[in-house]
């Protein structure tokens, strides 16, 4: 069998990443298989080891993807001279969304991912990968504020982040209920009427 090139194990491997990403999202970790990420990837079983020492390692590398993924499509709301109540309500309009609730693979791991991560023994990986990206996520809130970064701020982030992220968990799981819906529009307008 002819080896492949370092190309193509490149490409491979952004394939597996990718792949472990969408499903440990929509299915956790212990939902998903190695054979099911190598399967999505269009890839054979045997390939993984070449490309990671254990699935406990992909976990933490996908999660760093996932939220790395997250921030970028955070910042991409900040908008100069916006101010902070308008660049909190584009990013709740997005973020509170029936997408977001319904598309886990594609939304953010902060919500698709607590609840793994929380079951995880903390010398795995992914709880500290985790924990830097919800700090991520936070940092992110907190720019939006011109004002000199304070404990007050950070406060607000973070309740803000907790909103943002409890609402969509919860609206996922009452999806088939009309609460679910409610949960995101309460949540938006909430953010919109206490930005303090």
């Amino acid at each position: 069998m002819p080896r492949v090139s370092r190309e193509q194990t490149d490409k491979n491997r952004v394939l597996i990443e990718a792949a472990s990403v969408r499903l440990f999202k929509e299915h956790g970790f212990n939902g998903v298989s190695v054979a099911d990420i190598m399967a999505s990837a269009g890839l054979t079983h045997g390939g993984f080891y070449g490309h990671f020492e254990s699935k406990d390692e992909l976990v933490a590398i996908a999660c760093a993807k996932a939220f790395e993924e997250s921030i970028g499509r955070w910042k991409s709301f900040v908008k100069e001279g916006a101010t902070e109540q308008a660049l909190l309500d584009a990013l709740a309009k997005h973020y509170l969304s029936a997408q977001m609730r319904d598309e886990p693979g594609f939304g953010c791991p902060a919500n698709s991912l607590a609840a793994d991560v929380g079951r995880e023994d903390a010398v795995k990986p992914v709880r500290s990968v985790y924990t830097r990206g919800i700090k991520g996520l936070a940092d992110v809130l907190m720019s939006f504020s011109r004002a000199r970064q304070t404990k007050k701020i950070r406060q607000r982030a973070l309740a803000h982040l907790s909103m943002l992220i409890g609402a969509v968990t919860l609206a996922r799981a009452v999806r088939d209920d009309p609460l679910s819906d409610e949960i995101l529009a309460s949540a938006r307008a909430y953010l919109h009427s206490h930005p303090e």
